[in-house]
């Protein structure tokens, strides 16, 4: 049914096509919503695995809300495909999948991806879609606006509801991890800057994310554990403010709620490419993915320690996850390193 739907259709949507067909018997595929643009229909397909107990931990990986940035969904599907193959014989793997939850959404926007378009079909920027105003200025345009959709960053009409992309992406979401006692997820971006950045909320206002002594907790195991570690992390606030982002609206979904959720985002530093070649910056694909192959390929696998430590963070979560003094500690260093507020 997949394959009718949209085969052939391109790269990326077929790479996800035949990673599903080869993990059949032991992934769970699942159609979210489906898209369509000049009669053509286009799965949002999630693929999951593992111990699907709303008591187990669960790590998700998330690519392609930004239609031009397919070097996120690259990275997803490369992380994707080389678990489906070690779920074949890989012992440990099968071990940690009996042990967490693994959920992936690795192209949420396929019109976009299709039409080489940052929005989806209808013109919206999915990334600036949900009901969160932000609380104080954001910059203009690309904080989100609602003039037109000939213009980029918009949100759309006031009052409407999400765009099916969106809301797809919030279902996953409220399925495969809010309410579990442990989850995070890393949606994978390109287009900011020389240097590879985890960004973390807030987008909408610049007050500290609640779960910041945790996420704190977690890159400082991160950057202990790979002395080289090529990431900068910090809230997104600290560059700049938007309306609309969707995983401000989960988190402060989440906070209301059970668990603990950390959604993250890997924005990748595409100017560090066009450096490399720049006569990319005349292509619009070029301003945001590296072009040529073996690039591509290298930038696929450099992702994948950082995400396989995730998967094992949210397996241990339990071990690390700060608490009391401790968390108190990690609260003052957090706010000290990342919003100049004295430990």
């Amino acid at each position: 049914m997949l394959s009718r739907m949209a085969g052939g259709a391109f790269p990326e949507l077929d790479e996800l096509l035949r990673i599903v067909e080869r993990g059949a018997d032991r992934i769970e595929a699942r159609v979210e919503r489906e898209v369509e643009r000049d009669g053509r229909r286009f799965p949002v397909l999630s693929v999951c695995f593992g111990n699907a107990s709303p008591g187990a931990p669960a790590a998700a990986f998330v690519g392609g809300v930004h239609g031009l940035e397919r070097i996120g969904t690259q990275v997803v599907l490369s992380f994707l495909s080389t678990l489906v193959q070690r779920l074949e014989y890989d012992e440990l793997l099968q071990r940690q999948a009996s042990a967490m939850r693994f959920a992936f959404l690795p192209l949420v926007n396929p019109i976009g991806m299709s039409a080489h378009t940052r929005a989806n079909g209808n013109g919206v920027d999915l990334m600036r879609n949900s009901p969160v105003e932000a609380r104080e200025r954001v910059p203009f345009l690309v904080g989100g606006q609602r003039l037109s959709a000939r213009l980029p960053w918009y949100r759309g009409a006031r009052g409407s509801p999400m765009e099916a992309e969106s809301e797809a992406l919030c279902a996953f979401a409220r399925r495969e991890l809010l309410g579990r006692p442990f989850s995070v997820a890393i949606d994978c971006h390109s287009g900011f800057g020389m240097t590879d950045r985890i960004w973390f909320p807030h987008a909408f206002t610049r007050a500290p994310f609640a779960r910041l002594p945790e996420v704190h907790a977690l890159a400082r195991l991160f950057t202990e554990s790979y002395a080289q570690a090529p990431y900068i992390f910090e809230p997104q606030c600290r560059h700049y403010l938007t309306h609309g982002d969707l995983w401000d609206h989960l988190s402060l979904e989440a906070a209301r709620g059970e668990g603990l959720f950390l959604p993250l985002t890997l924005e990748m530093g595409s100017w560090r490419w066009i450096r490399k070649k720049p006569r990319q910056i005349l292509s619009r694909l070029g301003i945001f993915n590296p072009l040529p192959p073996d690039r591509v390929q290298r930038v696929r696998r450099n992702h994948r320690v950082w995400l396989s430590f995730l998967c094992r963070a949210a397996q241990g979560w339990s071990e690390w996850v700060p608490r009391g003094a401790e968390r108190e500690r990690h609260e003052r260093e957090a706010l000290a390193a990342w919003f100049g507020k004295a430990a």
